[in-house]
C-alpha cells in the first residue's frame, strides 16, 4: 500500500520557519523525484520545489528561491522541505508528491497535505 504523509505544518508569524517532511512508504522511494506542491485557497496548485531522486538536481517556484530548501534522505525514504522566511502568501495546503517514468508509463502519487498558515 503507498503512503506519503505530509507533517511539519502548522501556524507560523511572518519571517518565521517550518520544516515539513513528507515519509514514504510502499513503494521503491530512490527511483522517484519528489516534489512539494502547493494550494491556496481559490488558486489553482502550484510545484513549490523538486528534488530527482539521487539529489543531484532541484529546482524551485521563483518566489520561494533562497527561503526554501528541498532535501531527501533515501535512507529514511523521507523528504523535506525546509521553508525559512515564511511571508503570509506562502499560506497554503503543501502536498508531497512522487513521480517516475514519463508520458503513458508515469507512476505518481499525492500526500494529502499538511496546512502551512503564515499570519501574526
Amino acid at each position: 500500500q503507498v503512503q506519503l504523509v505530509e507533517s511539519g505544518g502548522g501556524l507560523v508569524q511572518p519571517g518565521g520557519s517550518l520544516r515539513l517532511s513528507c515519509a514514504a512508504s510502499g513503494f521503491t522511494f530512490s527511483t522517484y523525484a519528489m516534489s512539494w506542491y502547493r494550494q491556496a485557497p481559490g488558486k489553482e496548485r502550484e510545484l513549490v520545489a523538486a528534488i530527482t531522486p539521487r539529489a543531484g538536481s532541484t529546482n524551485y517556484l521563483d518566489s520561494v528561491k533562497g527561503r526554501f530548501t528541498i532535501s531527501r534522505d533515501n535512507a529514511k525514504n523521507t523528504v523535506y522541505l525546509q521553508m525559512n522566511s515564511l511571508k503570509p502568501e506562502d499560506t497554503a495546503v503543501y502536498y508531497c508528491h512522487a513521480k517516475r517514468g514519463i508520458g503513458v508509463h508515469v507512476s505518481d502519487y499525492w500526500g494529502q497535505g499538511t496546512q502551512v498558515t503564515v499570519s501574526s
